[in-house]
């Protein structure tokens, strides 16, 4: 009964910026952790950023300085704002959220992933 919709993958150069959006919708009743996730040809799917409902956030090494993950809790959205990006930035990326969904008076807690959006870094 939920959905990630994620979107503002592109192709972009080395140096440039983009920015990620994740929209969650469906009978929810609340959203706990979000989180950014990638994935390159033959590698491991790595976290890339996460941030809990009361806003703490966590990054990867490689990416310390020039991304920025945030939420809109009205909006149900997460937002992972790239900058001075490089080729090795390149990869799908994938939203990813902790979701109370909504059942009546109850709730049961599920696990979502986005559908992910390619990004591409030229040199």
């Amino acid at each position: 009964q939920v959905q990630l919709v994620e979107s503002g993958g592109g192709l972009v150069q080395s140096g440039g910026s983009l920015r990620l959006s994740c929209a969650a919708s469906g009978s929810i009743f609340n959203i706990d952790d979000m989180g950014w996730y990638r994935q390159a040809p033959q590698k491991q799917r790595e976290l890339v950023a996460a941030i809990t409902s009361g806003g703490k956030t966590d990054y990867a090494d490689s990416v310390k300085g020039r991304f920025t993950i945030s939420r809109d809790n009205v909006k149900n959205t997460v937002y992972l704002q790239m900058d001075s990006l490089k080729p090795e930035d390149t990869a799908v990326y994938y939203c990813n959220a902790d979701v109370r969904v909504n059942s009546g008076s109850y709730y049961y807690s599920r696990n979502y992933w986005g559908q992910g959006t390619q990004v591409t870094v030229s040199s």
